[in-house]
């Protein structure tokens, strides 16, 4: 696991240096319902799950840092220190799993979608949001990202789907720099 912990030195200015951004297109890929679970893995100073939340959802943030979850839990997040390759929690908890620019951060990837997709419910949907790599400014985010020791690792949109179950049925949107992976659990 990570040496150290850049994201606890960003949480206190997290928010207003990476705003969420418009989400319409990311709330109608989720699809969450009033009153489903969603877990947000990875999900930091819970700047997402905020607008999941308020279309009803209940969502819990999972995160490997504690000055993120701190921030996530000032918000009045339920919130579990964890890594996204060992969560904590019984297989098919989740209605929705959503990943938003985390899984470059992971130690594994590989585990770390093993794990979103054992907690997701049969009929669910597991939603990765990540910088597209193919594009010229991620390229250059990610070339800052491992100057600054982040030891991030990138993935096309078709390697994220790569890495997921050969039963999950794969969306992909991309826009602008982001690219979204949908994938739906079959019953």
């Amino acid at each position: 696991m990570p040496l150290f912990d850049h994201f606890s030195l960003l949480a206190p200015i997290y928010d207003r240096a990476i705003p969420p951004g418009e989400r319409a297109k990311f709330l109608r890929l989720l699809d969450a319902r009033p009153g489903s679970r969603v877990l947000d893995a990875g999900g930091g100073t819970g700047r997402v799950a905020q607008m999941v939340g308020a279309a009803g959802a209940d969502v819990l943030v999972a995160d490997a840092s504690p000055g993120m979850l701190a921030q996530a839990m000032a918000k009045n997040f339920r919130a579990v220190h964890s890594y996204s390759e060992a969560l904590p929690f019984p297989a098919e908890s989740f209605d929705r799993v959503m990943m938003v620019d985390a899984l470059h951060h992971v130690c594994s990837q590989l585990t770390t979608i093993a794990e979103l997709w054992r907690v997701l419910k049969p009929g669910g949907i597991l939603l990765i949001e990540e910088p597209d790599v193919r594009t010229f400014t991620v390229k250059l985010a990610a070339l800052a990202e491992k100057l600054a020791l982040m030891r991030s690792h990138f993935l096309t949109p078709a390697q994220i789907a790569g890495l997921l179950p050969p039963q999950a049925q794969i969306h992909i949107e991309t826009e602008g720099f982001t690219a979204w992976v949908v994938a739906e659990k079959p019953f």
